[in-house]
């Protein structure tokens, strides 16, 4: 059960129109007083977890780049991310969500001014005289003008807080647009760098098939002259059907890929994306990491969970405030024909305040701030986790591209033994010095090393691109796409 005592006021006399407003006066200087002393939140943390000083892999190195993947060099990469920028489905969602947002934001705010409502009725009748002669009845025409304005004055800072909330939530929601951005480019990245290792695959695999045919027919001149048994023709004829059954299966993740990055651009699978065959592009040495502090700048996913915390904190302000009376003001003018002229002299004296105070609502509004205070404590440990998983991810990455590049050092080391193995295997084949089987171990083992040397080559472009997505940047805030179709956070009427 709820009781809200209402006050009204007249207001004709100028003594108490003037006694009143200066009472409304007084109330809204205590009210800006105590809306920005006792309910303007604090922040809840300061630094959420203990970062450690530096990353476990720190060096210092060139400064990171803004928009990373033109150091690749591919002029192709480049339209592919520039036009999945422009067109990728899910970042025009977050745009989308972001004018939900703004909107809702400049709906938060419309209560700072007083609104008015216009009203407007015309009535046609006939008005009989008592005996009932229709002849003296009269037509009878009413016409009426009135306006109405309401106006909540925000004494404990209830309004504001709730439009603080919303205009902070805004600013996460282009966060969330950055984060896709960032997210989407480098996923761009990661599928151009494989479709181009599947292509070299599917280039080296023809190679050795060509290659293992000619040994084919070598071995098949041996067993004609009786040198060899047909074992070695059966076996060298089985190697060449396992490198043509590699080939589908390469070509089908070519496909996959291409229409991945097709549905990635915004475009349908099966489009003409202008991708150039070539050798993987060579890296440096990895960028200047910064302090694990810095992450919580230069992402925008960790801006993004500490601005929802900040907007949960104005909440629970908002409700605190919901719990106190509230002061609204009323005018209301209604005239009918003969006095519409009038309207605007007269309209001062139709204002009413109305004050409301909730008396008993079964703990429903002290339910209510406890339950913000529980959304505030359950933001500080999203924000708090967002920031470990932002440096472990950089962690990942160093680690990921440095012990990538040691184990392409050995790699390279082991291909280069296995052809010489090859080579003499062959050799000492050729002069009947041993069977076929040394010569056919190593020639599995140098063509799957070659394959193998291709795909660890794009795990580290991999690594180097993940690297780059976990520092994140500022290069999305120049992102202007679709940011037309957001409306603007302003709320003056």
């Amino acid at each position: 059960m709820t009781i809200q005592p209402t006050f009204t006021f007249a207001m004709p006399p100028k003594p108490v129109t003037f006694a009143l407003s200066r009472v409304l006066r007084i109330a809204l200087i205590l009210a800006t007083l105590l809306s920005c002393t006792i309910f303007h939140p604090e922040p809840s943390v300061e630094k959420p977890v203990d970062l450690p000083e530096t990353f476990s892999l720190y060096e210092s190195g060139p400064a990171p780049l803004s928009r990373w993947w033109e150091s690749l060099g591919a002029a192709d990469l480049n339209n592919l991310i520039e036009r999945a920028l422009t067109d990728n489905f899910s970042i025009r969602q977050t745009w989308a969500r972001l004018a939900q947002i703004r909107a809702a934001a400049v709906q938060a705010g419309a209560a700072r001014y007083p609104d008015l409502t216009a009203s407007a009725g015309a009535s046609l009748g006939r008005r009989g005289t008592a005996d009932g002669n229709s002849q003296d009845s009269a037509t009878v025409r009413d016409y009426s003008l009135g306006v109405t304005s309401q106006y909540e004055i925000d004494l404990w800072g209830r309004i504001r807080s709730q439009q603080e909330a919303a205009l902070i939530s805004a600013d996460a929601g282009r966060e969330d647009v950055s984060t896709a951005a960032m997210s989407i480019a480098a996923e761009m990245a990661v599928r151009w760098v494989d479709l181009l290792a599947r292509r070299l695959e599917k280039k080296l695999l023809q190679e050795q098939l060509q290659l293992n045919r000619t040994i084919l027919e070598l071995v098949e001149l041996r067993f004609r002259n009786g040198m060899v048994s047909a074992l070695d023709v059966f076996q060298q004829k089985q190697v060449i059907a396992d490198t043509e059954g590699q080939v589908p299966l390469v070509i089908k993740q070519e496909q996959l890929l291409l229409n991945q990055l097709a549905v990635l651009s915004g475009q349908a699978p099966g489009a003409d994306l202008g991708i150039v065959d070539g050798a993987l592009p060579e890296i440096d040495a990895p960028p200047d990491t910064g302090l694990p502090v810095d992450v919580l700048a230069r992402r925008p996913d960790v801006r993004a969970a500490g601005l929802r915390l900040k907007a949960a904190e104005w909440q629970v302000a908002e409700a605190r405030a919901n719990r106190l009376p509230a002061l609204r003001l009323t005018a209301r003018g209604q005239y009918g024909d003969d006095s519409i002229e009038q309207l605007f002299d007269n309209w001062l004296l139709n204002l009413a305040a109305n004050l409301t105070a909730p008396l008993l609502d079964g703990g429903y509004r002290r339910a209510e701030v406890q339950r913000r205070q529980a959304v505030v404590q359950e933001r500080i440990g999203v924000y708090g986790q967002t920031v470990l998983v932002a440096v472990r991810e950089v962690e990942d990455a160093l680690v990921a591209e440095i012990q990538q590049r040691l184990h392409l050092h050995w790699l390279k080391k082991e291909v280069a033994a296995a052809q010489r193995a090859l080579k003499e295997a062959g050799f000492r084949y050729r002069q009947g010095l041993n069977d076929y089987l040394p010569v056919l171990t190593q020639l599995l083992a140098v063509q799957r090393l070659e394959r193998d040397l291709i795909h660890q080559e794009a795990l580290l472009l991999q690594a180097r691109i993940d690297l780059y997505r976990a520092l994140g940047g500022n290069w999305t805030d120049q992102l202007a796409i679709h940011e037309s179709l957001t409306p603007s956070m302003t709320t003056d009427p």
